[in-house]
């Protein structure tokens, strides 16, 4: 059974390996996410979190987006189970299909942006 920190480095390794093998629609979106150019919020690309590796993360809007290719045709599930999770822990999970980012870019950048803007928006709770 592995320690939280053996997972750790396992997931931190296998990030930086995917960041060197992005996909062609990762590599579409990130030109446009990339150097703060989403209202100056700084996104990271194949981010760990816990468990897991979000395809894009926004630390300031807690906001993890998600690329789905044909391989997540079959993973509908194991990505619900994975969505809630990161969900509970406070995450907001959007994903999008690499036809939208091919198709739509526009689109799926105005529905980043709008979720930037409500999260910003938000009252600070102490």
């Amino acid at each position: 059974m592995r320690n939280r920190e053996t997972t750790a480095k396992i997931v931190g390794e296998r990030a930086r390996e995917l960041r060197g093998q992005m996909t062609l629609a990762e590599k579409r979106l990130w030109q446009q996410l990339r150097a703060k150019q989403m209202g100056g919020l700084r996104f990271r690309r194949q981010e760990p979190l816990g468990n897991y590796i979000a395809d894009f993360y926004c630390p300031t809007a807690r906001l993890v987006i998600e690329l789905d290719g044909d391989s997540h045709a079959e993973r509908g599930e194991a990505d619900a189970v994975r969505d809630e999770v990161l969900s509970s822990e406070g995450y907001t999970v959007l994903r999008f299909n690499n036809t939208q980012i091919f198709n739509d870019l526009t689109s799926v950048l105005q529905t980043i942006e709008a979720h930037c803007e409500r999260k910003e928006k938000r009252p600070v709770q102490i």
